[in-house]
């Protein structure tokens, strides 16, 4: 990576739910799809397709390009609306909340491209998830913000680098569909495996 490249906002989420993962996905091309990844892909097609509408007080629009040249980071946005003269992100997800912040981090990055992209301070964004048909708040406030910096400092590290952070195992590996080629549980086995003379 060179200093005039951009890191994808969907870096940030993958990283956070786990690094390897990222590895696979941004610097050795990989991928793989599974049950879970074609609901987010068939959810964001819809919601991807771009639109500027007025529903009430706010002002809608999809599917535009949000970047931030502080971060070097660049994505589209699923939903940005603006109400009583703020604006926040909204990031669509295909399930229901999970244990991680890794989508907190997601919308948090879209905020700050926001904030750079309008001049003004955002402080909330939302999720939605499809599964639940309901938004969650996510305040974007200092700790979340450092976090998203932090974040971002490491994903730029892993690009510069091209290192192959460890695969290791957690609930997480059970949806994931990079499963096959990390097989985290397999470094384990092979430290335990003992020649019999």
């Amino acid at each position: 990576m060179n200093q005039t490249e951009y890191i994808s906002i969907a870096a940030l989420n993958q990283y956070a739910y786990c690094p390897h993962r990222c590895w696979r996905m941004f610097c050795a091309g990989e991928f793989n799809d599974n049950q879970y990844t074609i609901e987010g892909t068939t959810l964001h097609d819809r919601v991807h397709t771009t639109s500027d509408i007025q529903r009430g007080e706010t002002w809608q629009i999809r599917a535009i390009w949000l970047k931030s040249e502080q971060y070097k980071l660049i994505g589209k946005s699923d939903l940005i609306e603006a109400e009583s003269g703020e604006v926040y992100p909204v990031e669509y997800k295909r399930g229901r909340k999970g244990e991680w912040d890794n989508d907190e981090l997601q919308v948090c990055a879209q905020a700050l491209c926001l904030e750079e992209m309008t001049g003004q301070p955002v402080t909330t964004g939302y999720i939605y998830y499809a599964h639940s048909h309901q938004r969650q708040l996510v305040e974007i406030n200092a700790e979340l913000r450092q976090s998203a910096i932090a974040t971002i400092q490491s994903v730029t590290n892993l690009l510069e680098t091209g290192a192959m952070p460890k695969p290791v195992y957690s609930k997480r590996c059970q949806g994931c569909s990079l499963y096959s080629q990390c097989l985290p549980k397999a470094t384990d086995k092979v430290k335990s495996y003992q020649e019999v003379n």
